[in-house]
């Protein structure tokens, strides 16, 4: 039996591997590179005239689109729910028997996607901007006790059980299906072949839904990126005095677009898997330093009690639309990130789930990693809100303005070894980054190339683009990787489109490989 290294790493046995030069002239190559060089092209020339038009997409996008993508994102995760509790859920997808990689490795790969976002730059943030400003569903006095709940609540919200369920159970199931049963690319245009047919696996009409994808997904991971360049510059000036300038930020994103290429070119059964684990080891130190020397009972307490709150009102709160403004740039902006994201996720969750039973990925995927993600945002953000009802203004001073960076370090500082772990935060943010960088980086290669080993060429050539372009916004100052972040949002309306069939077909095809398999009379 080959190893996990011998199994993800060994050369593709179907159609030879494209010529660079083929895979550079390919429509969503040319698409996808186009529209983001023209996005930051005109973000150079004119950043107001740039953010004026995103932000006018932005708020037509959450007003026309936002009720169709709560419903969605719904839907996708109760109809996922009903296929993984049935006995289609018993459904090995990918032709194995057994699957390619141990469960912990596997596991850490999955959650080190999302969380990678979450983890860096909402975990501290988010239950502070809620505590401050009470969501309108709860309502409430800000900077309460009684505001706590809420407040974490909110944030489990959107980065829960709908948010990891949309980015792909019901998509992996068809994805993997087609492509290991009919031998169709791992690409989001594969999505649409139960409709279209032939007609979107070739020429332009496929090559613009590839495209619109891979924009969605680069533009989320290069937001972060930019983002991860701020924040950690910042965190050297705090911590070392260094100065905080745009030099510092351009070295920071050198140091991690270096880290992601690397592990990207080395594979999923090597660097992707081996810098996942590293990730997941020291998130688990962090966790265990944070519950002997933070405010543990108030931890315990708090994400027990609005996990129960989060559970109760999670319908309520996902079809909750009576303040649009509030939600345009809160939930429905998460959607649309998330969304956009969705099919690149489904690319890579298929490319390493085969020989995972259809239960076996919707656990990991919507329940384990949901699980994970909020208590770790208890534990982080919590903890901002410990020492913000100890000493008020301790920590809401510094994030005033939304200022990420601030807010985190404003918490870490006020633990026992304050220093050493504000430096411990630094080193997780640069990993969490690149496990997202990595992850995302291979799927764009799968996506662009149409192999599910993209050649290294490719796989160089768009990691270094995306931390390339999050430099350029980022000399222009933080409104063009706020534009970016909304320009997420407008791209979203496309892919969602793409992701709607598979509420339909992911149940259908799980039937379909329930009968073939055995597991129901046929």
């Amino acid at each position: 039996m080959t190893t996990d290294t011998e199994t993800f790493d060994a050369k593709s046995t179907g159609d030879p591997t494209p010529d660079l030069v083929g895979v550079f002239s390919r429509p969503s190559m040319i698409i996808s590179s186009g529209v983001i060089i023209l996005f930051v092209a005109l973000a150079m020339l004119d950043l107001d005239l740039t953010s004026q038009l995103v932000n006018t997409g932005f708020g037509w996008s959450t007003r026309i689109f936002g009720a169709y993508w709560q419903f969605l994102i719904l839907l996708t995760f109760f109809v996922g729910l009903g296929v993984a509790l049935s006995r289609s859920g018993n459904v090995r997808l990918g032709g194995r028997d057994t699957p390619e990689m141990n469960t912990f490795q596997w596991v850490s790969i999955i959650l080190c996607t999302l969380l990678a976002g979450g983890g860096v730059f909402w975990a501290a943030a988010e239950p502070m901007a809620h505590f401050t400003s009470p969501p309108p569903f709860f309502g409430g006095t800000a900077n309460t006790p009684e505001m706590v709940y809420p407040a974490l609540a909110q944030s489990f919200m959107h980065w829960g059980f709908l948010a990891w369920a949309i980015l792909g159970s019901l998509s992996a199931i068809v994805l993997m299906h087609l492509h290991h049963a009919k031998g169709l690319p791992l690409q989001p245009r594969t999505l649409l072949y139960p409709i279209f047919g032939d007609r979107v696996m070739t020429g332009l009409f496929g090559g613009i839904v590839d495209a619109s994808c891979v924009v969605a997904a680069a533009a989320g991971v290069i937001g972060p990126i930019g983002f991860f360049g701020l924040q950690v510059s910042y965190g050297l000036n705090d911590l070392f005095g260094i100065p905080d300038t745009y030099a510092t930020q351009v070295l920071a994103l050198v140091a991690v677009v270096g880290i992601y290429t690397i592990s990207t070119v080395t594979g999923i059964g090597r660097g992707i898997q081996l810098l996942s684990r590293l990730n997941i080891y020291l998130v688990f130190a962090l966790l265990a330093f944070i519950m002997v020397f933070g405010p543990t009972a108030f931890i315990i307490d708090s994400y027990i009690e609005s996990f129960g709150l989060y559970v109760t009102n999670m319908i309520p709160m996902a079809t909750f639309r009576s303040s649009p403004a509030w939600l345009g740039w809160w939930t429905i902006f998460f959607w649309g990130w998330f969304l956009g994201t969705a099919p690149l996720m489904a690319v890579f969750v298929s490319r390493i789930s085969r020989g995972r039973t259809i239960r076996e990925i919707f656990l990991a995927l919507a329940i384990i990693a949901p699980l994970a993600t909020t208590f770790w945002f208890t534990v982080v953000g919590g903890s901002g809100l410990f020492f913000e009802l100890a000493t008020p203004g301790s920590v809401s001073g510094p994030f005033e303005g939304f200022n990420f960076s601030a807010a985190l370090f404003a918490i870490t500082k006020q633990f026992p070894f304050g220093f050493l772990l504000s430096l411990a935060f630094l080193v997780l943010t640069t990993i969490f980054v690149a496990t997202s960088g990595d992850s995302m980086t291979y799927a764009i290669s799968m996506v662009i190339s149409g192999d599910d080993h993209p050649q290294r060429s490719v796989r160089i050539f768009w990691g270094v683009a995306m931390g390339t372009v999050a430099a350029v916004l980022i000399s222009i100052g933080s409104g063009g990787v706020s534009a970016l972040q909304s320009f997420i949002v407008v791209t979203a309306v496309p892919v969602s489109l793409i992701i709607l069939p598979t509420l339909w077909y992911g149940p259908k095809i799980a039937g379909q490989l329930a009968r073939e398999q055995g597991l129901v009379p046929a």
